[in-house]
């Protein structure tokens, strides 16, 4: 099935969903990606700098790794392509508009947004009010 890039459809059809716990983005030395995947991180990046990954905060804190501040997660469940043009700039202006930092993150069927945790229910709002 092939990702939508029509950005009014995407908008329509996104459907916040926030996800339970706080997450973190951590950074290691790059190298060996093995070791880290025993961590099942939802995501990582290879960066000159190291390796980020993006963590559970109660995983990240039971092996010792600091990170980022506490992050909810917020999926939007529609397929979106990843050739889709403005859905970041939309989602990402709607919560500026809130005082909201949102990091971005898309994956092959969906985007998934990171927004500070004391921001979750406040950005899944502004995302909902986008959508309508």
């Amino acid at each position: 099935m092939d990702g939508i890039c029509d950005l009014d459809r995407l908008l329509k059809e996104m459907r916040p969903v926030l996800a339970q716990g706080e997450f973190v983005f951590c950074t290691v030395p790059d190298g060996d990606l093995r070791p880290w995947l025993d961590l099942d991180p939802l995501g990582t990046f290879r960066e000159e700098e190291g390796l980020t990954l993006i963590l559970p905060m109660a995983v990240a804190q039971a092996n010792g790794l600091s990170g980022s501040a506490a992050l909810s997660l917020i999926t939007l469940t529609v397929h979106s392509a990843l050739e889709a043009v403005g859905l970041t700039a939309a989602i990402a202006t709607a919560l500026a508009r809130d005082g909201i930092s949102a990091n971005v993150v898309a994956a092959y069927h969906h985007d998934h947004v990171f927004v500070p945790a004391a921001d979750g229910e406040r950005a899944l709002a502004a995302l909902e009010a986008l959508a309508a």
